[in-house]
């Protein structure tokens, strides 16, 4: 007798009609016909499960069997049997069913549909349910896809620190770290926070980025990438913001900001590709019960070849447009979410909104010759807005003191960043992208809490 998983069912060219097999898991449903049953089980190595077949005369047990509620653990021996005339090519008619734990009416996931709002509150339950199931493993490939595109190209992954004092976001938005007993903090002479008395002698931080270390490592190996956590403090509670989450972030020497937009271009439609290739159950499913044409709209992305355009032209189409904005367009200013989604369906598709004012990015952007704009880059896509952003980097160690000076930046803090536009300095570019928000865009998922297993918000930070 061979034991197999419900993936090898699917898969494997070895099993044949009428062979004895073991299988081992959780009860999605059960249906009771007096002298005939069925049951669906699934063991978590496939989206989809496997039909069992039970027969009254045949099992000792199947009164217990048929009453088996969702979640129950069980371990089936029985025929596997080809059906190719059916709906699923092939069952198992059950020789015998071992209920290794059978859960009652208190387990929390019943057979009815239940709410995501419900299921956040059982969280570390929810990736039984279909949905969650689905979403997790579209991660779980999307993760692989994202090495795969990255190892091929010649980049080497690296991990920088998760406790940094190098302040990329503002601090303002970074949690601080302390050794510190709050009930007892020691004072300077001035009456504030001596952190000199702290574990690492200064104030740290959980990091908000990975660009600034990832920039030092891309000007010793070419190209880079991190993939990783990163933490912010923002009190959003708006459905694509979270206070955990995770980054991809590539930084290559050698390249402007229209090379980091065909590397942007490149590595999404592989990603989207790769799990379209590898995910056919999930992406079924959420075509057909998350997000209708979903599966239309990336296969349309990877055909399509993203616009690029300034910002200055963007806000020239939002106000010749006829619409009552919410909030009014303006040269100087950002982009809301109403005016990304109306210029990807005005583009029909992806957007790169390129070349944006000085005074609402970063310090290190590349300053353009026009001396009001900077070389940055937000990428948009149809029904997500924005999933990447990145920016050639200042690479002229005058100019870049002098943004640092003018937006009143602590050099102190990153003296040694900026020495790498002293030794061995090049032109130099990079992104990121948050993988949640690809998630989200992949799967039709509209929720940045309900592509996290345990997410971290405001007021929330439970499990």
């Amino acid at each position: 007798m061979k034991e197999v998983s419900v993936k090898e069912l699917y898969t494997s060219k070895e099993l044949k009609n009428g062979q004895e097999i073991e299988v081992k898991g959780w009860v999605r449903t059960t249906r009771d016909s007096k002298s005939f049953g069925f049951m669906e089980l699934n063991d978590g190595t496939c989206f989809k499960g496997v039909q069992v077949v039970l027969e009254a005369d045949k099992l000792k047990n199947y009164a217990d069997v048929v009453k088996l509620n969702v979640g129950s653990t069980v371990y089936v021996v029985g025929e596997f049997v080809l059906t190719p005339e059916n709906k699923q090519p092939f069952e198992i008619k059950a020789k015998s069913v071992e209920i290794f734990q059978a859960t009652d009416e208190t387990y929390p996931i019943q057979k009815k549909r239940a709410s995501v709002e419900f299921l956040r509150e059982i969280a570390y339950l929810r990736p039984r349910t279909n949905l969650f199931n689905a979403v997790f493993r579209v991660r779980s490939v999307a993760a692989m896809g994202i090495h795969e595109y990255f190892q091929k190209n010649g980049y080497v992954y690296v991990n920088t620190p998760l406790i940094t004092t190098a302040d990329c976001e503002g601090s303002d938005q970074m949690f601080k770290v302390t050794t510190l007993n709050f009930n007892d903090l020691p004072k300077t002479k001035d009456g504030k926070v001596d952190m000199s008395k702290d574990l690492f002698g200064k104030q740290a931080f959980i990091t908000g980025s990975g660009q600034l270390h990832g920039e030092a490592l891309a000007l010793a190996f070419g190209k880079i990438y991190t993939f990783g956590p990163t933490f912010r403090t923002e009190n959003s509670n708006t459905k694509t913001h979270a206070n955990e989450f995770w980054m991809i972030e590539p930084e290559i020497a050698f390249c402007d900001l229209d090379g980091v937009m065909d590397i942007e271009e490149d590595m999404l439609k592989y990603v989207v590709k790769y799990v379209l290739d590898n995910c056919p159950f999930e992406m079924e499913f959420f075509d057909k019960f998350v997000q209708n044409g979903l599966i239309e709209k990336l296969t349309k992305l990877l055909e399509s070849k993203f616009v690029r355009i300034d910002h200055k032209d963007v806000i020239d189409i939002l106000k010749k447009a006829d619409v009552k904005w919410e909030f009014e367009p303006e040269y100087g200013g950002d982009i809301a979410k109403e005016h990304e989604k109306y210029i990807t369906e005005y583009f029909g598709g992806p957007v790169f909104i390129k070349n944006w004012p000085k005074d609402i990015k970063a310090y290190y952007m590349k300053l353009n010759p026009d001396g009001k704009t900077v070389a940055a880059v937000d990428l948009e896509v149809p029904g997500s807005g924005e999933l990447m952003g990145g920016s050639q980097r200042e690479e002229d160690y005058n100019k870049i003191i002098k943004r640092c000076d003018e937006m009143g930046v602590d050099k102190n803090s990153i003296d040694w960043f900026l020495n790498l536009r002293k030794f061995g300095s090049c032109i130099h570019s990079g992104f990121g992208m948050g993988f949640e928000r690809l998630i989200m865009y992949l799967t039709g998922v509209d929720n940045i809490r309900d592509v996290i297993l345990f997410p971290r918000t405001p007021n929330n930070c439970d499990y």
